[in-house]
């Protein structure tokens, strides 16, 4: 738009303020010369002849533009000398003023332009005949009369220019005024060229009236010379224009500054008073219209030409110009005609075969001037270059885009969010914290595997736009990568940090309706702050995403980081090489829990649980360890380990008349192995173990999953003879009605259930239905964690039969296992080949 500050613009009507001016000047000189001089008027044959050469001199031989004015250089100085020297000083003025008038009425100029340029060539004759009337009188061809005729001639050229450059000053400010002084030092040099010339001249035909005929000769070349360099000029500006367009237009479309560069330079490459550039929506961009004005040194967001013209040349991906002598579509000209715009040429910007969009120019500067055919060749070919530096701006910005935002979901992705927080940090704000939030959404998996991966998609997008419309204005959201989201803000403090959290949370958990099918979708929520948990954002996004995992322990909860996630982290992460040679060196040891009868106490088996001894750390978790071993590669050497120890143990108590079943837990991870049912096949024959005496235990959310992917795996176990068991039955989401799809024996009710029956009438209600509901499906029920005589009783009330808990023994190796023992079963029941009964111990 146009800048601040501008002089307001004047009509060129206001020309009469300069115009009034010189047509007094003219006639007060008129006046002065005529009183003081001898004979004003006579030698009128002479001077219809020198009216003629003045009028074909007065045709411009070179125009130069300056703002909205046309200057043109002619050869009118010669015959001037000629009329000087020959015609008495009034005529001269009187052919001089009636040769403008004639000359610019020809080119249909307005009224107001043709009485000022009439009004300056008779105020500059006028003074220049009242100088020459001051002077001594004109007495031969010599040096003396040089002088005379040259100072006479200056005050018409002196005259002339001062006159211009006012009216510019007037109706557009100083800056085009002085512009006009400035574009007027070649004319400057022309002039004085041309009085040089005609004075050679004059001295030819004082000489012999025959030169005429050479002169004649002379000036033809002189003309044609004239018009060769005009076209030369024109031709070098506009390869020059062209050139520095070029370079502009590639310098500028690297740094989004393309518009800007272009209109100006079209628009002063064309002489035309607009330049407008329209690219229509696409994709991500909106639609631009911008022009470049002859008087406005910013851009227009409008045009002064109808829509109409541009959507004809992208519809006929052709050029479509009108004005005289160019016109190729006369349909528009009433309407450019009400919006007095004489002359466009709209061409189309090219992306391949594609219209991209429009470059048009308007109203060539000039009253007499229009476009040509070579103008429209010019814009063709700066639309050429145009229509391919936009495109690959365009390539630019979206490369750009794309390599900041997620494609998915539009959102910024990590690297973008990582920037912001960079430059966050970098910023005190006394009582404020950068606030980082990671939301990991929780089930996407099953979403994909059972919907396949565009509801998977779905669900991102519509998380995404939750996110996006719940989060304060100051928030960036981003997407982080796989199903985790990102925000980032200022906030009061780690606890206001906490509540959005929660709040956001809250809205993403709404129900999601994709079709005909609605979708609960959860999430973990991670939070981070600066400075009290890192001081970078590489510090920041490590530390959220350790908080956003704890969060997963706890479905749907928020986490803020503490310390302690990280020791265990990094904890976790030294392990990985030590446990490796633990592997390698038998390093890890197999304790063993009983299972019991809850009625009578009698031993129905053992529960291998692995356990690890670190030289440095000491006794390592097994959550800890397995987390390893699950996120290194080695959770099917750590389930063989298990597997071995426990049933070269089952065999061994068989060979000792104590057959004793044993139970192994397994991975998730374990049923997607296809080759695990043969690789248990394997040890089972190894060590001679009946399949039954194998139990497999999966956690909930591994078996029940929300997919059929582990069934298939567990048929086959199931058809080798292995019993399953559902461990930590509770916790999940799924219900015992799941269970009658899945081929299993056995339930196990998770220990915080149980442990909380004597004090949680809840609790106790979920163990009864559990234990009732098995039942019912011909399913053995293990209740986990008895370590209380008042537990004992609640389940043998409830008709719970197997247990495992501190009650009975922790896990032990097998060395204090057999001590175990011993100590506890009666020696009766071994003689009789019964399950060692265990005694009651007071």
């Amino acid at each position: 738009m146009s800048g601040h500050g501008q002089p307001r613009r004047r009509s060129s009507e206001d020309a009469w303020i300069i115009t009034a001016p010189l047509a007094l000047v003219a006639v007060a000189c008129a006046t002065v010369a005529g009183l003081v001089g001898d004979k004003l008027f006579g030698n009128w044959p002479q001077a219809a002849l020198l009216l003629v050469l003045m009028i074909a001199a007065g045709t411009p031989l070179l125009s130069l533009v300056v703002r909205r004015q046309t200057i043109g250089v002619t050869l009118t100085e010669l015959p001037l000398v000629l009329a000087f020297f020959f015609l008495p000083p009034l005529t001269v003025a009187v052919i001089y003023t009636l040769t403008s008038l004639i000359t610019h009425t020809r080119q249909r100029l307005s009224a107001h332009k043709v009485w000022f340029n009439v009004a300056r060539a008779a105020a500059g004759t006028s003074l220049g005949a009242l100088v020459l009337q001051a002077l001594p009188p004109i007495d031969g061809v010599g040096p003396r009369t040089w002088g005379s005729i040259f100072a006479a001639v200056s005050m018409v050229i002196l005259v002339s220019i001062t006159s211009v450059a006012a009216v510019h000053t007037l109706l557009y400010g100083w800056q085009t005024g002085r512009g006009a002084l400035r574009t007027a030092k070649p004319a400057v040099l022309t002039a004085a060229i041309n009085v040089a010339v005609g004075l050679i001249v004059l001295i030819l035909i004082r000489n012999t009236w025959w030169s005429l005929l050479l002169l004649a000769v002379l000036g033809a070349g002189v003309v044609l010379v004239y018009s060769s360099y005009a076209q030369f000029f024109r031709q070098h500006r506009t390869l020059s224009d062209l050139y520095d367009l070029t370079r502009a237009v590639v310098a500028s479309g690297q740094n989004g500054t393309l518009p800007d560069a272009l209109l100006g330079r079209v628009r002063a490459l064309m002489q035309a008073e607009y330049a407008t550039l329209w690219l229509p929506a696409q994709g991500r961009h909106p639609e631009t219209l911008l022009t470049a004005r002859v008087d406005d040194p910013g851009l227009l967001d409008q045009a002064h030409t109808p829509s109409a013209i541009r959507d004809r040349v992208r519809e006929t991906r052709r050029t479509v110009a009108i004005g005289r002598g160019v016109t190729t579509d006369g349909e528009f000209r009433t309407d450019l005609n009400e919006r007095r715009i004489k002359d466009a040429v709209v061409v189309p910007l090219r992306s391949g075969e594609v219209v991209i969009g429009t470059l048009e120019v308007a109203n060539r500067i000039g009253d007499g001037n229009n476009f040509t055919s070579a103008d429209i060749a010019v814009l063709e070919t700066v639309a050429a270059h145009a229509g391919v530096a936009l495109e690959n701006s365009r390539l630019v910005d979206q490369l750009r885009y794309d390599a900041y935002h997620d494609a998915l979901t539009k959102l910024p992705n990590r690297r973008r969010i990582t920037g912001a927080l960079d430059e966050s940090v970098k910023i005190r704000a006394p009582g404020e914290v950068v606030a980082l939030l990671l939301f990991d959404v929780d089930g996407l998996r099953q979403v994909n595997e059972s919907l396949g991966h565009a509801a998977g998609d779905k669900v991102l997008a519509e998380v995404a736009n939750r996110l996006r419309a719940s989060a304060p204005s100051s928030a960036l959201v981003g997407r982080a990568g796989g199903d985790e989201f990102l925000v980032t803000l200022r906030l009061e403090s780690a606890e206001a940090a906490l509540e959005l959290a929660a709040q956001l949370r809250d809205q993403i958990r709404d129900e999601m309706v994709f079709d005909a099918l609605t979708l609960d979708v959860d999430t973990a929520v991670g939070v981070a702050v600066h400075p009290d948990h890192g001081s970078d954002a590489a510090a920041l996004l490590l530390r959220v995403d350790l908080a956003a995992t704890a969060a997963k322990s706890v479905p749907g909860s928020v986490q803020l980081f503490n310390p302690a996630l990280e020791s265990r982290s990094l904890r976790r992460l030294g392990l990985a090489g030590d446990l490796r040679r633990a592997l390698d060196q038998d390093e890890l040891e197999v304790y063993f829990q009983p299972k019991v009868t809850l009625r009578d106490r009698r031993l129905v088996g053992v529960e291998c649980l692995a356990r690890w001894e670190h030289p440095a750390h000491g006794t390592v978790a097994p959550e800890d360890f397995v987390a390893v071993a699950e996120h290194t590669g080695q959770l099917s050497r750590l389930t063989e380990v298990v597997l071995r120890e426990g049933l070269r143990r089952s065999r061994d108590w068989a060979l000792a008349d104590q057959p004793l079943p044993i139970a192994v837990n397994l991975s998730a991870r374990t049923l997607i192995d296809q080759h695990f049912p043969d690789r248990v096949q394997e040890l089972l024959t190894e060590y001679k173990v009946p399949a039954q005496r194998l139990t497999l235990e999966i956690t909930e959310s591994g078996v029940l999953d929300g997919t059929d992917r582990p069934i298939p795996t567990l048929q086959r176990l199931r058809d080798l003879g292995v019993r399953l068991s559902v461990d930590d039955f509770g916790t999940g989401d799924s219900s015992l009605a799941h269970l009658r799809r899945l081929p299993v024996h056995e339930v196990k009710v998770d220990r915080s259930f149980v442990q909380g029956m004597a004090t949680d009438p809840g609790d106790l209600a979920i163990v009864n239905a559990v234990v009732t509901l098995s039942q019912q499906f011909g399913l053995a029920v293990v209740a986990e964690g008895v370590e209380s005589e008042l537990t004992l009783e609640l389940l043998q009330d409830i008709g719970c039969e197997i247990g495992q808990g501190f009650l009975f023994s922790r896990p032990l190796p097998y060395e204090r296992l057999a001590a175990w023992f011993g100590a506890q079963v009666e020696p009766e029941t071994i003689s009789n080949g019964e399950l060692p009964r265990l005694r009651v111990v007071p």
